[in-house]
């Protein structure tokens, strides 16, 4: 790799004056140190910006078809894409293409289709804010509305269900409010491997004595304890900071019964308190002054019982207890959640619960208090923010109409589940990628996979080969672009992009490094020639707003009113934080209440029999989202490898298995039969006894990725159910392992 590259691409990664590291989502300190980023970060960069590069001699020299047949690591290791690219048939290869010729037959490609709803056009939540504006600006010139986006497959829940219980979709906590809190609940998700630099904020909570209740299915090094890298004397010692007060393993797909079991307890103990003559945990005059639905919300947690909670979530009333006693007792509470609160069925519900539990006291708009859905890409919420929804409002379409002069179209579009099944029924023809491996990270691969080699054009935005460039359509072209770490030189000079945090903090990023290859573009750029092509008649000055992206910041302010003052605020250290109506106590929904929404049952999962084990999909140390590092997951103890299936040792037993055994993982029930007939299934991995939840089992993602149809996700959301798999363990019928298709 470019170790010295690299090393002067690390100084600068979310540092005020350099770029936003192209990991996770996790905001920067007001007073940065030397040295802010984590493990996974330095992975993330170096890994952008290796020595190594995948250049048009190698396509020439290796046929898609053998192509295939790498792994996804080997395939992103082979380095930085350095020339747009065209696939030929007749040799079946990738050949080098100008970029003039590139865009003028994406752009005459999507032209010949005979409507703008057959193509379907992709984001990926590293999409800078400005790129992504000015794509939705070019498809909805078009005259499409289809934007299936990364956020579908997993935080799609919390856009979905947050906005109809506290009129906003997004988190309500800054960094800051980990200062104050005197609880933290940490649920459904892994820190030290998916935003590891959340482990100082949360190092420093637990130093404080604050209780942090973690539950997850399978215990997670980075929640135990913590090492600092910025700590000399730990360090040194190898001491750690013992982060989770207490852990506990929820069975998966527990969580509703989990969350109305502590609100029960607090209904319960609430009446105690008042019947003492005191003044009882609830926070009633929050509820009569900012909420409704209460007592729809009492009248189903009287109808829960106790029984079915403990059953459904694999925890014991007294564990149940323990926790809502400390929520009871803390006056400011934060309850972070992630991609295990919302993959399931009834993700959507899921969140919701959680801001019930929050209303119940008062923990919203409150120092110290709130929700913060734990984002993954570094701007998978900026995208959304500047316009990358399939659902446009009244005041986008007349803010585009106001900044550009065109009237954007108003239907409902595509997100991921409904675009694969367009391009699987034939209804859709092209896809745009702006970034991301959709095919790999999407569900149902059997049928993701047949779908897209059926399109006429597929065009992939990327920094390196991954394996949806492989799945060829009529026409498919790869498109160069530049890292995060890279210089963005246009007309006016080195260019600036902006990202969102997940707390909502907006923020300039700037590269530094020279590009890979002298025929990379930037995304805007390539979006820019891509509209030109393909709208003769555009109103909008493309080249204007490339030649100096604070153009484009002037339009993103005239259409979106909140980043009033952009160019100015992000020229601040550490940018400026949007409104958030509930972190004020201001509830944007229609009668202006926060609102408790009621989950009907405990059934999170309704496709998985009691009888079942559930399978949850998870992701190994080495790796973020569908890009792996490498074959090593050092907190579970894997080497080498990723055919693997956790299993509790009740588990095991009771299948007559044993650690190390071969094994076939089968889905049961309604969802087990793919579109070919066949049973679900992974044959031939190999069973690692692990400390996980009796009832729950676990494989690496996307490996899993096959186990899960298209109509298994939620209904709200769209997001896919890759954490709530019903399956069967039984001895291998072969004894090879087999990767997903």
């Amino acid at each position: 790799m470019a170790v010295g590259r690299e090393a002067m691409a690390l100084r600068r990664v979310n540092q005020p004056q350099g770029f936003d590291c192209p990991g996770c989502a996790w905001p920067d300190p007001k007073d940065t140190s030397s040295f802010e980023f984590c493990e996974n970060g330095a992975k993330a960069v170096t890994w952008e910006a290796t020595a190594k590069r995948a250049r048009p001699e190698f396509f020439a020299a290796n046929t898609v078809s053998s192509l295939w047949h790498l792994s996804d690591y080997a395939l992103e290791g082979l380095g930085r894409l350095t020339h747009p690219m065209a696939y030929d048939a007749q040799t079946d290869t990738y050949v080098a293409i100008s970029w003039e010729d590139a865009v003028s037959r994406i752009g005459a490609a999507l032209n010949a289709l005979p409507h703008p709803d057959m193509a379907e056009f992709y984001t990926s939540g590293r999409t800078s804010n400005e790129a992504a504006f000015l794509y939705q600006i070019f498809v909805r010139e078009l005259g499409s509305n289809n934007f299936p986006d990364c956020s579908n497959m997993c935080h799609e829940a919390t856009s979905v269900g947050l906005p109809h219980s506290i009129g906003v979709g997004k988190g309500t906590v800054t960094l800051e409010d980990f200062d104050h809190c005197d609880a933290l609940f940490c649920i459904g998700h892994n820190p030290g491997t998916n935003h590891p630099r959340m482990l100082a904020t949360l190092r420093e909570v637990s130093k404080r004595g604050v209780p942090i209740i973690a539950v997850n299915p399978l215990p997670e090094r980075g929640l135990e304890r913590f090492t600092s890298p910025q700590d000399p004397i730990e360090m040194v010692t190898g001491k750690s900071t013992p982060l989770a007060s207490t852990y506990y393993k929820i069975k998966c797909g527990g969580d509703t019964a989990l969350l109305k079991g502590i609100m029960k307890w607090l209904l319960e103990e609430d009446a105690k308190s008042l019947a003492r003559g005191e003044e009882g945990l609830l926070d009633r005059e929050f509820i009569a002054a900012h909420t409704v639905g209460i007592d729809e919300l009492i009248v189903d947690l009287d109808a829960t019982t106790w029984e079915s909670i403990e059953y459904k979530s694999g925890l014991t009333h007294d564990d149940i207890s323990t926790m809502a006693s400390v929520y009871a007792h803390a006056k400011r509470v934060i309850v972070c959640y992630g991609m295990g609160i919302t993959q399931h069925a009834h993700g959507t519900q899921n969140v919701q619960q959680i801001a019930n539990l929050l209303l119940l006291r008062g923990n919203m708009g409150r120092e110290g208090a709130g929700v913060c859905p734990l984002r993954g890409h570094s701007n998978v919420q900026g995208n959304r923010t500047v316009g990358i929804t399939e659902k446009p409002d009244d005041k986008l379409i007349l803010g585009i109409e106001k900044a550009f002069g065109f009237t954007a179209p108003k239907n409902h579009g595509h997100d991921a589940i409904a675009a694969v099944r367009a391009i699987r029924d034939g209804q859709s023809k092209a896809l745009i990628c702006l970034g991301g491996n959709l095919a790999v990270a999407m569900s149902d691969p059997q049928a993701t996979f047949a779908a897209m080699r059926k399109l006429d054009l597929a065009v992939h935005i990327a920094t390196k080969l991954n394996r949806s460039h492989l799945i060829t359509a009529k026409q498919s072209f790869i498109l160069p672009c530049l890292g995060r770490t890279e210089l963005d030189v246009q007309a006016s000079g080195v260019q600036s992009v902006t990202v969102e945090d997940s707390m909502s903090m907006v923020h300039a990023s700037q590269g530094n490094l020279a590009p890979a290859s002298e025929h990379l573009r930037s995304e805007p750029w390539i979006v820019a020639a891509i509209a030109k092509a393909t709208l003769p008649q555009t109103m909008v000055d493309w080249d204007g707003l490339i030649a100096d992206y604070d153009r484009i910041r002037d339009k993103i302010e005239i259409v979106y009113p909140s980043f009033a003052r952009y160019n100015e605020q992000i020229r601040n250290p550490g940018g400026f934080r949007l409104y958030i109506a509930a972190s004020e106590r201001k509830w944007a929904t229609p009668d202006g209440k926060a609102h408790f929404l009621i989950a009907r049952g405990l059934d999170e999962d309704p496709s998985v029999a009691n009888k079942h084990l559930t399978l949850t999909t998870i992701r190994s140390h080495d790796q973020y989202n569908t890009t792996i590092y490498s074959l090593n997951d050092r907190y579970r103890g894997i080497t080498g490898r990723r055919d693997v299936v956790f299993v509790s040792a009740e588990d095991l037993a009771s299948n007559g298995l044993r650690h190390g055994d071969r094994i076939d993982v089968e889905v049961t029930g309604p969802t087990s039969i793919d579109g070919g007939g066949l049973i679900r299934a992974v044959r031939g991995f190999t069973a690692v006894e692990y400390p996980i939840a009796v009832g729950t089992v676990a494989m690496y993602y996307p490996e899993g990725n096959c186990l899960v149809g298209l109509d298994s996700h939620d209904e709200q959301s769209g997001t896919p159910a890759y954490k709530s798999i019903p399956v069967s363990l039984k001895a291998a019928v072969i004894t090879q392992s087999t990767l997903s298709p």
